[in-house]
């Protein structure tokens, strides 16, 4: 699991909301009962029109679904996400699946999940897992972390050869920001904001950055705030998603 910790926004005292999606529903009850006394579960849902209806309704903090969903055009969890993100934005989701393939991580983590864990997982590790996510972390099972700072890593390669980049002799890239691509978006931000961005994309907690940049916390906050704002963007996962799509964390 991640090294993250979740005291950030501590002091909130709701509890938060959870939505879980899963075709089997003795599984489903197994999660609820694990769950009850630490979240409020508000819905369930068996197939991917189902899910959609009930995040649409219920609109959960954490939304837990497996990759492989039945019904819809066939894309499972990942369809799930991209069809519920319109109607519940804030909603963050964990994909818990029994499956660890590339293909499944990858379709779900490009869709907008924030995390994947396989069922494996230990009761104490999803509830902390749970925690992270909601409140905008990144979260992977060990075996895991690995394929997907690999599979950014070759996406980076794979938009760098598309767009005639050359690694060596620079081409192509903006001498102000070091990056090839999408300089006139991150031209609006400063170095500190673009170090800032690039840390919390990869899921650092604001206290890992601090500790990075040897800077404070609330100063972490307020590049934070002004990075979002200046990309249009809402929250920490769409930060993820829009820097994912660039190749740029």
């Amino acid at each position: 699991m991640s090294g993250n910790d979740f005291d950030e926004g501590a002091g909130d005292d709701r509890r938060i909301t959870v939505a879980i999606v899963d075709d089997h529903e003795v599984f489903r009850a197994g999660v609820i009962t694990i769950l009850g006394d630490r979240f409020d579960v508000v819905g369930q849902a068996a197939d991917v029109e189902g899910s959609v209806a009930m995040i649409t309704q219920t609109k959960p903090d954490v939304v837990l679904l497996d990759v492989h969903v039945p019904g819809g055009e066939g894309g499972g969890g990942a369809e799930i996400i991209l069809k519920s993100r319109e109607a519940s934005p804030e909603s963050a989701f964990l994909a818990l699946s029994v499956s660890d393939s590339a293909q499944d991580v990858g379709a779900v983590i490009r869709a907008g999940a924030l995390g994947y864990v396989t069922k494996t997982i230990s009761r104490m590790d999803l509830v902390s897992s749970i925690h992270q996510v909601a409140q905008g972390y990144t979260v992977f099972s060990p075996k895991l972390a690995g394929f997907v700072l690999s599979m950014f890593q070759a996406g980076a390669a794979s938009a760098g050869t598309a767009s005639g980049w050359n690694a060596r002799s620079g081409s192509d890239s903006d001498s102000r920001t070091g990056y090839g691509i999408d300089s006139e978006e991150l031209d609006q931000l400063t170095p500190r904001e673009r170090e800032v961005m690039r840390l919390i994309a990869r899921g650092y907690t604001y206290r890992e950055v601090a500790a990075k940049l040897f800077i404070s916390v609330k100063t972490v906050e307020t590049h934070a705030s002004r990075v979002l704002r200046k990309l249009q963007l809402s929250n920490r996962a769409e930060l993820i998603r829009w820097a994912s799509d660039r190749s740029i964390v």
